[in-house]
């Protein structure tokens, strides 16, 4: 069974899959967040198209497992923002990289389709990324040179150049935790989440990130009494 997504971004039961071909296994992440498949039709409609659903927006994408019908309005956005402009007949990767709280309004119909009562409760609306699938793999295998910390940054950043700011923060995170870190293991272990949260980022097809280290303030130095005359 796939789960599907309704127009707000919540989770809801979703039709039995249908028998489909075999398609490759690339770009397939392990955690299972990342959908994988050909994209067969996507557009406006009422949610699961049924006439009395708010409109939403669907990607239809012919899996290994099935046809698989994802529902989220972000998902418009999606792909006309998308980088690599996926197409009909296209391998392709959907993925949900973030969450944000929403207010829903729940609208009960009649029979002829007026509203005859309403009520809200919160829930949370998903933020899709959708690419084709060679956009995640490249993304994922430049995601573990940043984690890795015997890579070869020279060489790494002469080959991908998009690179150079991120691993110029990986540097300065390295220099701030020789000043301020005293213990070996903290500081290891502030690095490895310095790394991590920069290749998850990447990882996941958001824009390559920047990460601000703060510095504590130091103590002022005694400075000169400035002499001041008497007030004329």
């Amino acid at each position: 069974m796939g789960d599907q997504r309704d127009s707000r971004g919540v989770s809801r039961p979703g039709d039995q899959d249908r028998a489909a071909p075999r398609l490759p296994e690339a770009g397939r992440r392990r955690d299972g967040r990342l959908v994988v498949g050909r994209l067969e039709q996507h557009g406006r409609a009422p949610y699961q198209f049924r006439p009395q659903e708010t409109l939403s927006y669907f990607v239809k994408v012919l899996t290994n497992r099935g046809e698989r019908t994802l529902w989220g309005k972000d998902l418009e956005r999606a792909l006309a923002r998308s980088i690599t402009q996926p197409q009909i007949g296209d391998l392709i990767g959907a993925h949900r990289v973030a969450r944000e709280a929403v207010t829903v309004t729940d609208r009960k119909r009649d029979a002829e389709g007026r509203v005859v009562s309403q009520s809200e409760h919160y829930a949370h609306r998903n933020r899709w990324r959708v690419e084709k699938v060679k956009f995640f793999s490249d993304r994922a295998r430049l995601a573990r040179k940043v984690r890795d910390e015997h890579t070869d940054v020279r060489e790494t950043v002469r080959a991908h150049p998009e690179l150079k700011s991120t691993f110029l923060t990986v540097r300065a995170a390295e220099e701030f935790a020789e000043r301020r870190i005293a213990d070996p293991n903290d500081r290891e272990r502030f690095l490895e989440l310095v790394r991590g949260a920069m290749a998850g980022s990447i990882k996941k097809g958001e824009p390559l990130p920047a990460v601000r280290i703060r510095e504590q303030p130091t103590a002022k130095q005694p400075g000169r009494k400035r002499h001041e005359g008497p007030t004329r």
